[in-house]
Parts: C-alpha cells; structure tokens; sequence
C-alpha cells in the first residue's frame, strides 16, 4: 500500500509539476535571497534557465540602472504629453454617457506609450483599435495569467493547444520587436556619428540606449536587446494600465479628493490649464497627486503578488523554509492589514505623507530590496502625466449604474466586472 501511494504522488507530480504550501499564520520576511521564479514567462523573454542565470540579471541591472536616470526620463515626458493628448480625445467621445469602462481605454493609450518609450516607434494603438501586435500583446498577457494558476507540468503543457496558440503569437510579437530593432540599427549604420541623435534632432529611447550599452567590452546581441525590449513592453504596459484605470475609478468614488487633486493642478498651472505640457520639473510639484497614486497602488496593486525561488535555506520562527522553493508573496492581502494600515479599506491618500513613516516591507507595490521594479520612478511619472491631464479637463462621476468592483488577481490586477466611471467635461 506503502508503494502504491508512493506511485500515485509520483503521477500527480508529474502532470501537475508543482505542489504548492499555503500557510494561513502571518509571517514576516524582510530578506528572501534569489532570483524571482519566471518558469511562466520563459517563452516570452527567451530566457532560457541556467546556472548563471543570477550573473545575467546583475549584469543587466547594473546596465540598466543608468537608462532610469532623471535626465533619460527628462527625455520621455514629452511622449508621455503627446499620447495623453489622444487620449483626451478618446474620452471625448465618451462624455456624459452613464457608464464608461475605462481599462480597455487606458490600455490602448500607455500600451503607446511603452511602445514609444521603449522603441522611438508610434504605434497608435488608441487610433487603430487594433493589429497584430496589439492583439498578440494582449494574447501573451492572457497565457501568463492562466499559466500562473495552471499547475500543469512544463514538459506536458508542450503537447497543449495553449501552447500552440503561445507559439504562434510569439512570432508575431517577437517579428515586430526584431524588425524595431533592425530599423534603428539601420538608422544608426547612416548617422555619421554613431551616438548622436542631431542628425535626426531624435532623443534617444530604451531601445537606442541598449544599442549603444555593453557588457565587459562587448555589446549585447540581438536576442539580449529583444529580451531587454519585451520586458519593457510586458512589465510596463499592463501594470500602468492598472494603475491609472484604479486612480481615475477611486478619484470618482472621493469628490473631495478629486477636488484636491485639481486644486493642486491649478496651482501648478496658472496659464491654459487644459492643454499645457508638464515639465518634469512641474511633475515632480505634483505631491497631492502622487499620494493619490500610492493609496491606489496600496488598495488596488498592479502586481497582486510577486515571487522568489529561494537560493539559500531561510530559518523563520523555527520554521525552515529551504533552498529552492520559489515563495509567492500575496501583496493585495497585507497592503490591507488593518494591523499595518488604519481603517485599511478607506481610500485615504494622507497615510503616505512624510509624517507617517511606514516600514517598507508593509507596502510593496514596486517590490523591495535589490530587485524591486527598476522602473517604478519611469511609471510613477508617466502615471502622474496621463492623471494629471485627465484632470485637467473631466470631472470623474462614478458610474450609473456603480456596481462593486469584482477583482481577479491576475498577473495584473484586474476587475471582471470592468472599472466604470463616467466623464463630464470641465468648463
């Protein structure tokens, strides 16, 4: 009987490929040494699982590190405007109607400006609707999502039509990628001084940044790039998306929040409220806003969870946690720990400011430590840009009929009923 059950735990880890513990007591962790677990978005980045896998993602952050620099993000704030102005003119057409879901919106416009941002290409994803490479985006950002609930062992979700379906879309998104990356390489080939951007009166993006970055004296491959890129796009676009969908939805549901808000935009702007183009400088005056933004992303967190595969044994409260076993953090559970934060459903921005101190293991929206998001500064101002310029020009009213929010963590956290408001036009 003994070896019969040893046999049926063997079938099952075997199709299944993952058993996982749930632990119900609450436990505090300020240090878990590894790499975050990415055995679902392997495909996607074409990363492929090694021993050296750690010395790749220091390289690459000691890389990346300086592309988030204030004066490289002095440089995408102008994006950050010019797609903000389409946007504005989406939301017109959606005026004083009762309800507007406004995720999807939200979606087509910072999926322009990652795509921007990161390849100095303009996509008009909120004037085309769609294409190839918008659906094959959103298709990707649907196969992780299932694959993160999905316990199916990888070797046997190889004979799965998901996976057919995830092949396909790659080589549609990766095609487009490469072809990106092949224009700019070209344009770069032609410019006389390679580096400089006068000939084109351009500003470099992230893309010409990788072009021109190398790792002990050698360049990054094409495939490096390529991954480098889609990260940018897969991390970037959905998790602003989020965001920005939460603020406007719980800005309308807090008039008097909402009020502040705008307040603070006419203090910034005295001339032309409506149609003037931040600097970073004024961006940066945004305080008020930017507490808005960090209640939002306590509350409603773009990444519900996050995960690390454990490189060392971890000792806690007498229990041994050991080598190896990847660790998921619910981070929409303890952002609402009436312990950590009080009254902790209210939508309360004034909790974050200077005078209430906050461990920083309590409030993880970035993550934390060495590998916490390294663009969260990149999205904390495009975030900043897209709110404040839908301020300027709409008063946000919840939704009639308003319905509470049906929230499904996903990879990004979403609502399956959608996040509703309405729209009226400022004087």
């Amino acid at each position: 009987m003994f070896m019969f059950d040893i046999v049926v735990i063997g079938i099952v880890i075997f199709i299944l490929g993952y058993l996982c513990l749930f632990i119900r007591q609450r436990m505090t962790l300020t240090d878990l040494p590894g790499p975050k677990p990415d055995i679902f978005l392997t495909h996607f980045f074409d990363i492929k699982l090694r021993p050296n896998h750690g010395t790749k993602w220091r390289q690459r952050r000691k890389l990346l590190t300086p592309a988030f620099h204030f004066s490289i993000l002095n440089n995408f704030v102008e994006i950050f405007a010019t797609v903000g102005d389409v946007f504005i003119e989406v939301l017109q057409e959606h005026i004083n109607k009762p309800s507007v879901d406004i995720t999807p919106l939200v979606s087509l416009c910072t999926l322009d400006l990652i795509c921007e941002s990161a390849m100095g290409v303009k996509l008009n994803a909120q004037k085309m609707k769609t294409s190839k490479y918008i659906e094959g985006v959103k298709t990707m950002c649907r196969i992780v999502g299932g694959r993160l609930f999905s316990s199916i062992n990888p070797r046997l979700y190889k004979l799965t039509f998901t996976y057919l379906r995830e092949w396909m879309t790659l080589k549609i998104v990766h095609g487009h990628t490469d072809n990106i990356i092949d224009q700019r390489i070209i344009e770069k080939a032609k410019n006389k001084n390679i580096g400089s951007y006068s000939s084109t009166n351009e500003k470099p993006v992230f893309l010409d940044i990788l072009l021109d970055s190398t790792i002990d004296g050698k360049s990054l491959s094409r495939l490096d790039i390529r991954e480098e890129v889609d990260t940018f796009m897969f991390e970037g676009h959905d998790t602003t998306a989020s965001a920005v969908s939460f603020a406007l939805y719980s800005l309308a549901a807090n008039p008097k929040i909402q009020k502040e808000v705008y307040i603070e935009q006419q203090s910034i702007f005295t001339d032309d409220l409506k149609n003037v183009q931040p600097t970073v400088a004024q961006l940066n005056e945004m305080k008020y806003l930017e507490l808005v933004i960090k209640e939002t992303l306590r509350l409603y967190p773009s990444v519900p969870y996050i995960g690390r595969k454990l490189s060392e044994d971890v000792m806690h409260n007498g229990m041994l946690i050991p080598k190896g076993i990847d660790v998921m953090l619910f981070i929409f559970a303890y952002h609402r720990d009436a312990d950590a934060f009080q009254d902790p459903l209210k939508f309360n921005p004034n909790r974050f400011l200077e005078t209430n101190r906050l461990n920083p293991y309590q409030y993880t929206p970035f993550s934390a430590g060495p590998r916490n998001c390294i663009g969260q500064k990149f999205a904390m101002l495009a975030m900043k840009s897209t709110l404040s310029k839908v301020i300027r020009n709409f008063e946000l009213l919840p939704s009639t009929p308003n319905p509470d929010l049906q929230l499904v963590p996903d990879t990004i956290l979403k609502s399956k009923n959608g996040v509703c408001i309405s729209l009226k036009l400022r004087n």
